[in-house]
């Protein structure tokens, strides 16, 4: 799908779309707790689809309540998706959890293309011993998977894969664990998960520097809404106490910082859009866009992505349009979705911003011009939405448009509405 964007000023209240990060957490909570929890504001981008879909292939049950995913060809029927979500509204998840000792066996898990499914799966799956087989895009499966590999090759597990899928098997013991702090969260918060539920206590060890804390924090939170609690022995300790259950609960997602700061960089632009729906007190560390946004507007800036990698792209666009900036932390930006900090160096320099990209820093120069040529999403939500956001500047076209569905799917449904001129058409 292409979209043509005219340059245009965006105006106007709007609503941050609920927190993808959180809802995969609260999901995954309510998954492994017996009874019924309802968790309201959830939406059905295909992130999202993806844990709703491999909590059910392991024997959670889910229906969707007072929403509907609009622009899904056939609908949706609970427990169960079809089409390509091109817009989606948000609505209350019923689910009906099963002890994670319970969970069905040989199950056969397709986590599609999101990263946070296939890492908080994977040590749920070797809670009761089965085979259990997990699937995903091409890209997915090549994003390293080392923390769990060492853990399964440790534990004489097995982790085994082959050509589009894996294959693990083993029951999880409780004990210690060491681990890189400088890698995805994600594996950090797949343990968590799973530890509270074993026999004896546990405890994760990370080596410094501990990137992506707040998303450490975020997975600790949703557990405590849920009954099950760690704490920090020290800045790099967690202690997981064993034994403890999920309970079934009535909770409610948090809006989306991170993807709210496409919205916001709109004012980048002359636009005056106001986000509604965000707590001042998340844990979100995306969150920290608005004083980002604020350093780049004053001038050249110096900015640490360690902590929110997922930032990347739009910081990357508001310095090609303000002033310029030095990123560092970057390293982790190469195993996303796409390898943004190169993407994007791409994309920019079909505008006229020179980039530079070294082993842990990224150079954006400033001064945009209209495209010549298509500018091209690299299958990235995040670079699509970047891209927008630059284009509304200059004018021009993105191949690849689709590739919002991931995280935002009704990403074009809210630029519209806010006044940006855009024409949606089929590649």
């Amino acid at each position: 799908m292409k979209i043509t964007i005219l340059p245009s000023k965006a105006y106007g209240k709007t609503t941050a779309p609920p927190s993808k990060s959180m809802a995969h957490r609260l999901l995954v909570c309510a998954g492994c707790a017996e009874g019924t929890s309802r968790i309201q504001n959830i939406d059905l981008s295909e992130d999202i689809l993806a844990t709703l879909r491999c909590l059910k292939a392991m024997g959670a049950e889910w229906s969707l309540e007072s929403g509907t995913a609009a622009g899904m060809e056939g609908g949706l029927e609970a427990g169960t998706e079809t089409g390509t979500a091109s817009g989606a509204e948000t609505g209350t998840v019923i689910m009906k959890g099963i002890d994670p000792g319970k969970f069905r066996e040989d199950a056969f898990l397709d986590c599609g293309e999101c990263g946070s499914t296939l890492r908080f799966m994977i040590p749920l799956c070797l809670m009761g011993g089965q085979t259990d087989t997990l699937t995903g895009s091409r890209t997915l499966l090549g994003r390293p998977l080392t923390v769990y590999e060492k853990i399964c090759e440790e534990q004489g597990f097995v982790f085994q894969k082959s050509e589009g899928r894996i294959q693990v098997s083993g029951h999880l013991a409780a004990g210690e664990y060491e681990i890189p702090g400088n890698i995805s969260s994600q594996f950090i918060s797949g343990l968590l998960f799973a530890l509270p539920l074993l026999h004896g206590d546990s405890r994760i060890r990370l080596l410094p520097p501990v990137e992506s804390r707040p998303y450490i924090l975020m997975t600790m939170q949703a557990q405590e809404m849920f009954g099950v609690t760690s704490k920090w022995e020290d800045d790099c300790t967690i202690w997981i106490r064993g034994g403890q259950n999920y309970r079934a609960r009535n909770v409610r997602t948090e809006g989306d910082y991170s993807n709210a700061a496409f919205l916001e960089a709109l004012n980048l632009t002359g636009g005056n859009v106001t986000v509604e729906g965000l707590c001042e007190e998340s844990l979100q560390g995306d969150k920290v866009y608005r004083q980002y946004f604020d350093r780049i507007r004053e001038g050249y800036a110096g900015i640490d992505l360690s902590d929110c990698p997922d930032l990347g792209p739009v910081l990357m666009a508001a310095a090609a349009l303000r002033h310029g900036a030095l990123f560092s932390g970057t390293r982790r930006l190469r195993i996303k979705e796409s390898d943004r900090g190169a993407a994007m160096r791409q994309e920019l320099a079909k505008i006229g911003v020179p980039v530079e990209i070294s082993e842990n820093e990224i150079r954006v120069a400033s001064g945009v011009r209209p495209p010549q040529e298509l500018l091209d999403g690299h299958n990235d939500h995040r670079i699509v939405m970047a891209l927008a956001v630059l284009l509304t500047e200059t004018g021009g076209t993105i191949c690849g448009a689709q590739a919002v569905g991931k995280s935002f799917p009704d990403f074009w449904k809210k630029l519209a509405e806010l006044g940006v001129e855009l024409k949606l058409e089929k590649e």
